[in-house]
């Protein structure tokens, strides 16, 4: 069974930020044209496992640190190689500080339609402190120059539970968010991942203040017609992620990239991190996956339950029914509780529970016995 979704790695940063754990390396001329090449020849690779591209997402690192050159090629392989159906969502990551306008036009002349902007921070002492290359202004200008290219399908990206970051800066920045008028607003609470500098450096801030945080986003972007589809994401009308939903929904898709994912008939694999030895396997016509496993049964429930919990529409009855779960039965005293509730056929988290997702899941393992 083919797929329909394909995630491209561009692994080039600047420098990399203090909580990032994604593969990244420093960018480098020279190695992103063999890296390109290589690229092109894994999408050449794995063209087979496609049907029509519904999305198609430019991930990292950072893609738009890339030359016109690179940039051109991979798009210009992905268009020889795969159908991209003429409705296709297709995404690209932009960081602040690495746009200008010859940029944002060239994103725009390759027909690439959806822009995911990391500003994550309308405040320069936050931003240093995550260690982004960007400052707010710059974040600033990058909506300009994106608007002004015609790319008017745009999400930002924004972190709160930042070490320092007050309420009231962390309302000054969802403000300025809904000013700038994207059609898609993710919210992230900074994660303090092991190995990362952010866990030696600094203090996670207090879980009380991170919950007020979270709060405010969910009241205010509600305000300004942003619907919450996902625990972390909103978006108007219209503009939710078809990407992001694919692998909410447990859609198959392809990864191509150093360190990208791939999951496929039930199979997951990943593709080596280490970008020399990716190019060079590549280079020898070999296709750079190093591990697959196929997930069991159980795994499949556990994963099924937990990403339909996190979307707002929650998991649909009947379909649990057929993956083996008796959710009422599992649910009933969350329900009581005022955590989950029966909507549309679909059992979901409310808003009083939306804060305690996690732990809610926990619950309805345990009374799965999963």
């Amino acid at each position: 069974m083919s797929v329909s979704c394909l995630y491209i790695h561009i692994p080039f940063c600047v420098k990399k930020c203090v909580y990032c754990d994604f593969f990244s390396v420093p960018y480098d001329e020279s190695l992103a044209r063999a890296y390109t090449g290589a690229l092109c020849k894994e999408l050449y690779l794995k063209s087979s496992r496609a049907d029509g591209l519904k999305t198609v997402y430019l991930g990292g690192g950072t893609p738009s640190l890339l030359r016109e050159e690179c940039f051109t090629r991979i798009v210009s392989c992905l268009r020889d190689n795969y159908q991209i159906l003429n409705d296709a969502e297709i995404s690209v990551e932009v960081n602040p500080g690495t746009l200008n306008q010859e940029k944002a036009d060239l994103i725009r002349s390759l027909n690439i339609n959806r822009v995911s902007l990391g500003v994550q921070s309308f405040n320069d002492d936050e931003l240093k402190v995550l260690g982004r290359i960007h400052s707010a202004d710059d974040a600033v200008c990058s909506v300009e120059l994106i608007r002004e290219s015609g790319l008017h399908n745009f999400s930002m990206d924004l972190m709160y539970g930042i070490p320092g970051q007050s309420m009231d800066s962390w309302r000054e920045t969802i403000a300025m968010a809904v000013e700038c008028m994207p059609k898609h607003i993710s919210t992230y609470e900074l994660t303090f991942e092991e190995g990362t500098p952010i866990c030696d450096m600094m203090k996670k801030p207090d879980e009380e203040l991170i919950l007020d945080m979270y709060n405010h986003a969910i009241d205010c972007l509600a305000n300004h017609a942003y619907e919450q589809y996902e625990i972390s994401n909103f978006a108007q009308s219209g503009f939710h992620c078809v990407h992001n939903l694919n692998y909410w929904d447990r859609g198959g898709y392809i990864g191509a990239g150093a360190g990208a994912h791939s999951f496929i008939n039930g199979i997951r694999s990943h593709n080596v991190n280490d970008i020399y030895a990716y190019i060079e396997r590549l280079n020898s016509d070999l296709i750079p996956e190093i591990e697959s496993m196929s997930v069991s049964p159980e795994e499949s429930l556990k994963e099924s339950l937990f990403l339909s919990l996190r979307k707002r529409d929650g998991m649909n009855i009947i379909e649990a029914k057929k993956l083996g779960f008796d959710i009422i039965a599992a649910g009933k005293e969350l329900i009581t509780e005022g955590y989950l509730e029966i909507k549309d056929g679909c059992l979901r988290i409310t808003r009083n529970g939306i804060s305690l997702t996690n732990a809610l899941i926990i619950r309805l393992f345990t009374n799965l016995r999963l």
